[in-house]
């Protein structure tokens, strides 16, 4: 095996070593919704209006289905990190898939020597 491969055995080894500290994951955005009620005179009505909210939801496609989620208040924060993990996660997956690919076809070369 050539020190390039070693190096890239050793880089994807600290890919996986990081994605399995990565936590929580959840795929989507997340987006603040603001609402107008139907009661008269309420301030949502007003002159400017005063819209009810911010809620929160996250929009997501997983299994070719996609799917939206409200999220408590409280569990922003949570919510936003599991968002993180996952594009960190897929950010992850890339790096390692190329760096993958760059091994075998240097193993390929070896190979024929």
């Amino acid at each position: 095996m050539t020190s390039r491969r070693r190096t890239l055995e050793e880089r994807i080894q600290r890919i996986k070593d990081e994605i399995a500290r990565l936590g929580e994951l959840r795929p989507g955005s997340l987006s603040q919704q603001f609402n107008v009620c139907g009661k008269p005179g309420c301030r949502c009505k007003a002159d400017p209006p005063r819209k009810h909210g911010p809620y929160y939801q996250v929009s997501f496609t997983f299994r070719g289905k996609s799917g939206t989620q409200f999220v408590r208040r409280e569990d922003v924060a949570r919510v936003k990190r599991q968002l993180r993990n996952h594009q960190r996660l897929r950010a992850l997956v890339e790096q390692w898939i190329d760096l993958s690919l760059e091994s075998v076809s240097l193993g390929q070369k070896e190979a024929r020597r």
